[in-house]
Protein backbone atom coordinates (compact mmCIF):
# COMPACT_ATOMS: atom_id res chain seq x y z
CA UNK A 1 0.00 0.00 0.00
CA UNK A 2 1.39 3.70 -0.71
CA UNK A 3 1.79 6.07 1.20
CA UNK A 4 -1.14 7.68 -0.21
CA UNK A 5 -4.10 5.00 -0.48
CA UNK A 6 -6.84 5.38 -2.80
CA UNK A 7 -10.40 5.79 -1.38
CA UNK A 8 -13.45 4.36 -2.61
CA UNK A 9 -16.39 5.23 -0.35
CA UNK A 10 -19.77 3.52 -1.32
CA UNK A 11 -23.30 4.15 -0.43
CA UNK A 12 -26.72 3.34 -0.67
CA UNK A 13 -28.51 6.24 -1.78
CA UNK A 14 -27.17 9.82 -2.92
CA UNK A 15 -26.54 11.80 0.33
CA UNK A 16 -25.56 8.50 2.19
CA UNK A 17 -21.92 9.13 1.69
CA UNK A 18 -22.76 13.52 2.97
CA UNK A 19 -24.01 11.89 5.88
CA UNK A 20 -22.20 9.38 7.01
CA UNK A 21 -18.62 9.91 5.83
CA UNK A 22 -18.09 13.14 3.71
CA UNK A 23 -15.58 14.82 6.46
CA UNK A 24 -13.52 11.83 6.08
CA UNK A 25 -13.91 12.11 2.39
CA UNK A 26 -12.76 15.86 2.32
CA UNK A 27 -9.75 14.98 4.83
CA UNK A 28 -8.53 12.55 2.57
CA UNK A 29 -8.68 14.63 -0.35
CA UNK A 30 -7.07 17.37 1.10
CA UNK A 31 -4.37 15.26 2.42
CA UNK A 32 -3.59 14.35 -1.59
CA UNK A 33 -5.35 10.91 -1.84
CA UNK A 34 -7.69 9.94 -4.82
CA UNK A 35 -11.43 9.70 -3.57
CA UNK A 36 -14.38 8.00 -5.46
CA UNK A 37 -18.05 8.29 -4.72
CA UNK A 38 -20.23 5.94 -5.60
CA UNK A 39 -23.72 5.37 -5.05
CA UNK A 40 -25.88 2.16 -5.54
CA UNK A 41 -29.51 3.33 -5.23
CA UNK A 42 -30.95 6.50 -7.57
CA UNK A 43 -32.88 7.24 -4.92
CA UNK A 44 -35.78 7.73 -6.87
CA UNK A 45 -38.55 6.63 -4.15
CA UNK A 46 -37.57 9.28 -1.42
CA UNK A 47 -40.25 12.42 -2.31
CA UNK A 48 -44.14 13.40 -1.07
CA UNK A 49 -44.20 14.71 -4.88
CA UNK A 50 -41.83 14.28 -7.58
CA UNK A 51 -41.98 11.47 -9.58
CA UNK A 52 -39.54 8.67 -9.64
CA UNK A 53 -38.03 9.24 -12.88
CA UNK A 54 -37.15 13.05 -12.29
CA UNK A 55 -36.13 12.57 -9.01
CA UNK A 56 -33.61 9.85 -10.08
CA UNK A 57 -32.47 11.93 -12.53
CA UNK A 58 -32.34 15.22 -9.73
CA UNK A 59 -30.51 13.18 -7.24
CA UNK A 60 -27.83 11.62 -9.47
CA UNK A 61 -27.03 15.57 -9.92
CA UNK A 62 -26.64 16.21 -6.45
CA UNK A 63 -24.85 13.73 -5.74
CA UNK A 64 -22.49 14.41 -8.78
CA UNK A 65 -22.39 18.04 -6.77
CA UNK A 66 -21.25 17.13 -3.87
CA UNK A 67 -18.64 15.04 -5.39
CA UNK A 68 -17.22 17.90 -7.20
CA UNK A 69 -16.90 19.83 -4.27
CA UNK A 70 -13.81 17.25 -3.34
CA UNK A 71 -12.36 16.34 -6.48
CA UNK A 72 -13.98 12.53 -5.90
CA UNK A 73 -14.41 10.75 -9.29
CA UNK A 74 -18.30 9.87 -9.26
CA UNK A 75 -20.14 6.40 -9.79
CA UNK A 76 -23.73 6.07 -10.13
CA UNK A 77 -25.31 2.42 -10.84
CA UNK A 78 -28.63 3.49 -11.07
CA UNK A 79 -30.64 0.82 -9.07
CA UNK A 80 -34.36 1.44 -7.92
CA UNK A 81 -34.73 2.60 -4.62
CA UNK A 82 -35.95 -0.80 -2.49
CA UNK A 83 -34.41 -3.21 -4.71
CA UNK A 84 -31.09 -3.20 -4.42
CA UNK A 85 -29.83 -7.10 -3.94
CA UNK A 86 -27.26 -9.29 -5.03
CA UNK A 87 -27.98 -9.88 -8.87
CA UNK A 88 -25.65 -10.83 -10.95
CA UNK A 89 -25.87 -7.96 -12.82
CA UNK A 90 -25.41 -5.38 -9.86
CA UNK A 91 -22.41 -8.03 -9.09
CA UNK A 92 -20.70 -7.26 -12.10
CA UNK A 93 -21.08 -3.32 -12.10
CA UNK A 94 -20.01 -3.29 -8.18
CA UNK A 95 -16.59 -5.33 -9.39
CA UNK A 96 -15.90 -3.06 -11.84
CA UNK A 97 -16.38 -0.03 -10.32
CA UNK A 98 -13.95 -1.41 -7.68
CA UNK A 99 -12.01 -2.57 -10.60
CA UNK A 100 -11.96 1.15 -12.40
CA UNK A 101 -11.40 3.13 -8.77
CA UNK A 102 -8.57 0.47 -7.77
CA UNK A 103 -8.93 1.13 -3.58
CA UNK A 104 -6.39 0.24 -0.91
CA UNK A 105 -9.32 1.15 1.52
CA UNK A 106 -13.17 1.21 1.08
CA UNK A 107 -15.72 2.81 3.44
CA UNK A 108 -19.38 1.79 3.22
CA UNK A 109 -22.58 0.46 4.77
CA UNK A 110 -22.49 -2.09 8.22
CA UNK A 111 -24.95 -5.18 7.74
CA UNK A 112 -27.40 -3.84 10.70
CA UNK A 113 -27.91 -0.38 9.32
CA UNK A 114 -31.74 0.71 9.42
CA UNK A 115 -32.78 -0.36 5.92
CA UNK A 116 -32.54 -3.34 3.88
CA UNK A 117 -31.15 -1.67 1.12
CA UNK A 118 -28.05 -0.37 3.21
CA UNK A 119 -27.59 -3.58 4.59
CA UNK A 120 -27.87 -4.81 0.81
CA UNK A 121 -25.23 -2.85 -0.25
CA UNK A 122 -22.60 -3.54 2.79
CA UNK A 123 -22.83 -6.89 2.18
CA UNK A 124 -22.46 -6.57 -1.77
CA UNK A 125 -19.46 -4.07 -1.82
CA UNK A 126 -17.98 -6.77 1.11
CA UNK A 127 -18.57 -9.53 -1.77
CA UNK A 128 -17.07 -7.76 -4.46
CA UNK A 129 -14.00 -6.58 -2.79
CA UNK A 130 -13.12 -9.58 -3.07
CA UNK A 131 -14.27 -10.92 -6.55
CA UNK A 132 -12.53 -7.99 -7.85
CA UNK A 133 -9.05 -9.32 -7.05
CA UNK A 134 -9.67 -12.85 -9.09
CA UNK A 135 -8.25 -12.66 -12.27
CA UNK A 136 -10.61 -15.31 -13.83
CA UNK A 137 -13.59 -13.72 -12.70
CA UNK A 138 -14.04 -11.76 -15.98
CA UNK A 139 -15.95 -8.20 -16.48
CA UNK A 140 -15.37 -5.08 -18.44
CA UNK A 141 -12.12 -4.52 -16.28
CA UNK A 142 -9.48 -5.83 -15.57
CA UNK A 143 -8.77 -7.24 -11.84
CA UNK A 144 -7.46 -5.75 -9.23
CA UNK A 145 -4.65 -7.34 -7.09
CA UNK A 146 -5.89 -6.16 -3.56
CA UNK A 147 -8.57 -7.16 -1.22
CA UNK A 148 -8.97 -3.92 0.56
CA UNK A 149 -9.28 -3.35 3.94
CA UNK A 150 -13.20 -2.21 4.36
CA UNK A 151 -14.64 0.27 7.60
CA UNK A 152 -18.34 0.48 8.15
CA UNK A 153 -19.41 3.96 8.72
CA UNK A 154 -21.45 5.05 11.02
CA UNK A 155 -25.35 3.38 11.42
CA UNK A 156 -28.43 6.35 11.16
CA UNK A 157 -27.78 8.69 14.42
CA UNK A 158 -25.37 6.18 15.77
CA UNK A 159 -28.10 2.84 16.45
CA UNK A 160 -26.11 -0.14 17.07
CA UNK A 161 -22.63 0.88 16.21
CA UNK A 162 -19.76 1.14 18.09
CA UNK A 163 -17.01 2.61 16.56
CA UNK A 164 -13.52 0.68 16.19
CA UNK A 165 -11.90 3.90 15.10
CA UNK A 166 -12.54 7.59 15.21
CA UNK A 167 -11.48 10.18 12.69
CA UNK A 168 -11.60 14.40 13.44
CA UNK A 169 -13.35 16.08 11.18
CA UNK A 170 -13.33 19.68 13.00
CA UNK A 171 -11.15 20.79 9.88
CA UNK A 172 -13.44 19.98 7.69
CA UNK A 173 -16.89 19.70 9.21
CA UNK A 174 -17.66 22.97 6.75
CA UNK A 175 -17.01 21.21 3.96
CA UNK A 176 -19.72 18.28 4.78
CA UNK A 177 -22.23 20.75 5.48
CA UNK A 178 -21.35 21.97 1.98
CA UNK A 179 -21.70 18.45 0.62
CA UNK A 180 -24.43 17.81 2.56
CA UNK A 181 -26.56 21.09 1.32
CA UNK A 182 -26.36 19.87 -1.99
CA UNK A 183 -29.03 17.13 -1.40
CA UNK A 184 -31.81 20.03 -1.82
CA UNK A 185 -34.28 17.61 -2.50
CA UNK A 186 -34.45 15.31 0.58
CA UNK A 187 -34.11 17.86 3.44
CA UNK A 188 -38.29 18.39 2.73
CA UNK A 189 -38.42 14.61 2.08
CA UNK A 190 -36.56 13.93 5.73
CA UNK A 191 -38.53 17.00 7.37
CA UNK A 192 -42.00 14.83 5.86
CA UNK A 193 -41.09 11.31 5.96
CA UNK A 194 -39.01 10.98 8.52
CA UNK A 195 -39.82 14.12 11.09
CA UNK A 196 -35.75 15.21 11.05
CA UNK A 197 -33.71 18.78 9.78
CA UNK A 198 -30.58 16.51 8.09
CA UNK A 199 -28.62 19.26 8.49
CA UNK A 200 -28.75 19.15 12.35
CA UNK A 201 -29.20 15.31 12.32
CA UNK A 202 -25.70 15.14 10.49
CA UNK A 203 -24.11 17.52 13.08
CA UNK A 204 -25.29 16.30 15.92
CA UNK A 205 -24.25 12.74 14.94
CA UNK A 206 -20.29 14.35 14.43
CA UNK A 207 -21.10 16.20 17.44
CA UNK A 208 -21.13 13.24 20.12
CA UNK A 209 -18.70 10.95 17.83
CA UNK A 210 -17.09 14.06 19.23
CA UNK A 211 -17.04 13.45 22.43
CA UNK A 212 -16.70 9.76 22.40
CA UNK A 213 -12.96 10.65 20.94
CA UNK A 214 -12.16 13.90 22.64
CA UNK A 215 -12.86 16.12 19.45
CA UNK A 216 -15.16 18.86 18.55
CA UNK A 217 -16.79 16.88 15.35
CA UNK A 218 -15.69 13.58 14.55
CA UNK A 219 -17.24 10.20 12.32
CA UNK A 220 -16.66 6.77 13.58
CA UNK A 221 -15.77 3.56 11.75
CA UNK A 222 -15.29 -0.39 12.34
CA UNK A 223 -13.13 -1.93 10.31
CA UNK A 224 -13.91 -5.71 8.84
CA UNK A 225 -12.04 -7.74 10.92
CA UNK A 226 -11.28 -10.62 8.49
CA UNK A 227 -8.38 -12.20 6.47
CA UNK A 228 -6.53 -10.75 4.47
CA UNK A 229 -7.79 -7.36 4.91
CA UNK A 230 -6.51 -6.53 8.14
CA UNK A 231 -3.56 -3.80 8.66
CA UNK A 232 -1.08 -2.82 11.33
CA UNK A 233 -1.21 0.58 9.82
CA UNK A 234 -3.43 3.82 10.78
CA UNK A 235 -5.75 3.70 7.58
CA UNK A 236 -7.82 6.49 8.34
CA UNK A 237 -6.97 10.09 8.38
Amino acid sequence: MSDKPRILAVGCHPDDLEILCSGTLAKYALNGHYVAMAVVANGNVGHMLIEPPELAKIREQEAKNAAELIGADFFFLDVPDLMVGHSPDLHYKMTDVIRTAKPDIIITHSPDDYMLDHQATGGLVFDCSFSASVPNWKTNMPYHPVVPPIFYMDNLAGINFLPTDYVDITDTIEMKKKMLACHESQVSWLRDHDHIDIMDFMETMAKFRGLQCNAKYAEGFRKVETWPRLSTKRLLP
